[in-house]
């Protein structure tokens, strides 16, 4: 059974460098990186020290209120710096692999038999795979004590030069299948999943068992699953969904099938300043480095300055600028790679023609060459300035809330009108292309992540 939602509200963004189907590189780091910031709720509590040996599964660290919730190494090897920042915070663990692979072995139920929850929980918390689960409102850590309405999980990514997930997922359809039948134990909501009709029929997804199959049709953001759960199966207030990615589902499979912690994943190596944009097989926490010369480093000439490359793990609207010395995210499914823009511009946005620069509005001529691809950076032509009502946001964001006064209650810091406007159902990247688009050149995200951390504080 399936339903097909229509969006017409959002924009994809025509950036150049999508990566070809091809996995160019199988790569094995020397050094991972375990960073508690991407794991939102997490207060964390160090169980290693520098020097320690591990294994793949080993916990690293610990949730300090909940410490049944683990976080692990994805390899074996040995804890080579614990990186800590102002007051001692905690950055960053990194683990020098020992090219072994060695991994922690776990006794796990039988998901197909007589398997319970509690047994499932148990089994997710002790292998550092229930941090994988995310809740919302908040899109936090999800609480294993409550039961969620339901799950959620998108089997397509609508994000500017996103992988195909049907391409770097083929080979992960059987433990897709088992993560599905061990989460559907998990609630009696049943599981979700949405798809783009452009590629419905052709997707092995659709072929996916025990679940309910959403079909949605649109512009980004119809990919992000927290516009799924607006169009399916909005959160009210004292309600709670968990969502989940492919590649966690299938981590959660194997663990179930081989009693291992698996994090391998298939990863697109994208964007404008990307030699030959393609794929490579690699595990999260991968440092920078490892795909540094995938990286066009002449510089790019432009407004007469010579522009460096910036690294973004992620993609160009919610991505990380992580720098040649950073490590992909933990949830990051690519790597984009632009020219950083720290250029000025003679006359600005009154330059005839400007053939190279894309709009939303007809400003510029891209609206009379929809199939042009641009090599876009990250300049911000111009500076932040008054935040004003334009109307720009709604006609990006498919959802039926009012984007701006939702704002200006966060900025207020006003709980009972941000409940009103919609604060449990959205998290950063559902504003993400209203931050694009914004005249005003507002950090919008940052906003949404204020009025988040702001519930969680007086949820707490």
């Amino acid at each position: 059974m399936s339903n097909k939602i229509f969006l017409r509200k959002g924009l994809n963004i025509p950036l150049k460098g999508s990566a070809t189907s091809h996995i160019a590189r199988s790569i094995s780091p020397d050094i991972i990186a375990v960073k508690p910031s991407d794991f939102r709720g997490l207060n964390p509590k160090l169980l290693v020290k520098e020097g320690d040996a591990v294994k793949a599964g080993s916990p690293v660290m610990a949730d300090k209120k909940r410490p049944e919730i683990l976080i692990c190494s994805p390899v074996s090897g040995t804890v080579k710096e614990v990186v800590r920042g102002e007051k001692r915070k905690l950055m960053e663990v990194l683990i020098e692999s020992d090219k072994k692979n060695e991994h922690q072995q776990f006794a796990v139920p039988s998901y197909k038999k007589d398997a319970n929850a509690g047994e499932i929980k148990q089994t997710l918390l002790s292998s550092g795979l229930w941090a994988f689960i995310k809740q919302r409102p908040y899109g936090i850590l999800a609480d294993p004590e409550k039961e969620p309405k339901a799950i959620f999980i998108s089997a397509f990514d609508s994000a500017p030069l996103a992988a195909d997930l049907d391409f770097t997922m083929r080979n992960d359809f059987e433990n897709m299948q088992v993560g599905i039948d061990v989460l559907s134990k998990l609630t009696t909501g049943g599981v979700h999943m949405s798809l783009h009709a452009d590629n419905f029929a052709g997707s092995p997804m659709h072929r996916l068992e025990r679940v309910k199959t959403h079909i949605f049709d649109g512009p980004h953001p119809a990919g992000n699953v927290g516009i799924q759960i607006h169009h399916i199966s909005p959160i009210n207030k004292g309600e709670i969904v968990w969502t989940i990615d492919l590649n966690s589902l299938a981590a959660i499979g194997r663990m179930f099938t081989k009693g291992i912690f698996d994090l391998k994943k298939v990863i697109a190596i994208t964007g404008p300043r990307a030699k030959k944009p393609c794929y490579v097989e690699t595990i999260p926490g991968m440092p920078v480095k490892d795909i540094i010369d995938f990286a066009e480093q002449t510089p790019e000439k432009k407004s007469g300055e010579l522009l460096p490359v910036r690294y973004i793990s992620g993609n160009v609207l919610t991505g990380d600028n992580i720098g040649e010395n950073g490590y992909l995210g933990m949830f990051h499914n690519q790597i984009t790679l632009i020219s950083e823009g720290s250029y000025k511009e003679m006359f600005g946005w009154a330059l005839p023609l400007r053939a190279q620069k894309f709009s939303l509005s007809r400003s510029y001529f891209s609206w009379l060459m929809p199939s042009k691809k641009y090599s876009l950076d990250s300049n911000l032509n111009g500076g932040e300035r008054a935040f004003v009502v334009t109307g720009v946001y709604e006609k990006v964001l498919p959802m039926d809330i009012l984007p701006m006064y939702l704002l200006k209650a966060i900025l207020a810091e006003d709980i009972d009108k941000m409940e009103q406007l919609g604060i449990y159902e959205v998290v950063e990247e559902d504003f993400a292309l209203c931050e694009f688009v914004c005249p005003s050149k507002t950090e919008i995200q940052d906003i949404i992540s204020q009025g988040i951390n702001l519930m969680i504080k007086e949820m707490s």
